[in-house]
């Protein structure tokens, strides 16, 4: 009986993740309005019924997905500390990081989630302690990057700056590919924090 019970439980659970995946993708290409349950299911290759024996309602699978997508991303953030180089590097590689943060797939995803947020009550109650938890867990990764050893006292000034700049630099990557604009405006920002934090 286990070993029949423990196959379908390892196929659910990757039904599940397939259809939280594709909900990302479609947030975060085609927007909120077209994210449905049956285009949902459709990507993730599943059937509507399937679709809906997960996540019964919109409602459902959004919550799940705002919910494993905000702690995937924390935990990304927490991760990336150990990643960071010590040196001359280490200024340039806690920018790079913060700006990833704000420019990748789930960040847009994520937009699409606050806007509709904005004029849902109840999904701004989903969303707003998970976004308070990601801020905080970014700004505590920026901050211990550019000043481990917590001596200078403009230290978190310019950790909010940085995460400041990393979120409009998401925001504008949303309508047009900003890379290259971003890479030289990251750069001279570099050179300021240097500047700053000796």
């Amino acid at each position: 009986m286990t070993s029949v019970r423990e196959p379908q439980q390892d196929r659910s659970r990757a039904t599940r993740e397939r259809l939280l995946s594709s909900t990302v993708d479609l947030l975060a290409t085609q927007g909120w309005a077209a994210t449905t349950v049956a285009k949902v299911a459709e990507e993730a290759g599943v059937s509507r019924g399937a679709a809906q024996h997960h996540f019964p309602t919109r409602e459902a699978l959004f919550t799940a997905v705002i919910e494993q997508m905000y702690e995937t991303m924390t935990a990304e953030v927490g991760d990336a500390l150990v990643d960071i180089p010590v040196g001359p590097d280490r200024i340039a590689a806690v920018v790079d990081q913060a700006v990833a943060i704000y420019t990748g797939k789930r960040f847009k995803a994520a937009l699409q989630v606050w806007s509709a947020a904005a004029s849902d009550e109840a999904l701004g109650e989903v969303i707003r302690p998970l976004e308070l938890k990601l801020g905080r867990a970014a700004h505590q990764f920026v901050l211990t990057g550019l000043d481990p050893d917590g001596t200078h006292s403009q230290a978190h000034r310019l950790a909010q700056i940085t995460l400041d700049l990393a979120r409009g630099f998401g925001l504008a990557d949303t309508l047009t590919d900003d890379s290259r604009r971003r890479a030289g405006v990251a750069a001279a920002w570099v050179e300021q924090l240097q500047g700053a934090l000796g």
